[in-house]
């Protein structure tokens, strides 16, 4: 069994990462191994989060008219705090985003820069928003963040079938709806 080491350098607005990846090769079979590390000066990581969030009402409107206004933003604040979103997913009322952080930043931290920060931008974009939202709060308290490890590519595959599934889901459920005002 032999281990390759492949190196490139990863350019983003801001820094320069090295990009270390391992491929095992066994009996003429090439196993690339889901370990990319990336290098600073002194700290070597390779820490991915699925990260999933909701807006505030569940209102389901993020996937029909403001979908291109928060992947462009969330791009913008993603770049800025050198943060690589590798795999990431809208659905109508919630966000699916595979992410690589770096460990100088905590997870909640980042978390609540991003949601904060994309909350100011849309409605500084979409004036319209305060009849639906109020006070400028875009998205629900809390998240869902798990680590991701070798099973990278799974969770990959799981957000990218997400949203087919949701609609099977809705197609099956037998909901009636409730007037709020009379119970």
């Amino acid at each position: 069994m032999r281990v390759r080491i492949d190196c490139y350098t990863k350019k983003s607005p801001f820094r320069h990462y090295r990009v270390v990846q391992a491929t095992t090769i066994t009996k003429g079979k090439v196993i690339l191994m889901a370990n990319k590390s990336y290098d600073l000066a002194n700290t070597k990581w390779m820490c991915k989060y699925h990260i999933v969030f909701t807006q505030k009402y569940r209102r389901k409107i993020i996937y029909n008219q403001y979908k291109k206004s928060i992947r462009d933003i969330f791009k913008q604040l993603c770049n800025y705090k050198g943060v690589e979103n590798i795999e990431g997913h809208f659905m109508p009322d919630y966000i699916h985003m595979l992410v690589s952080i770096q460990p100088k930043y905590s997870v909640s931290s980042f978390m609540g820069y991003l949601k904060g920060k994309s909350s100011l931008m849309m409605f500084d974009k979409h004036a319209n928003l305060k009849y639906l939202y109020g006070n400028r709060h875009f998205w629900a308290e809390g998240y869902y963040v798990s680590t991701v490890g070798l099973n990278e590519a799974r969770i990959k595959k799981y957000i990218q079938e997400q949203e087919s599934h949701d609609i099977a889901m809705d197609k099956l459920s037998v909901k009636e709806y409730k007037d709020p005002f009379k119970g």
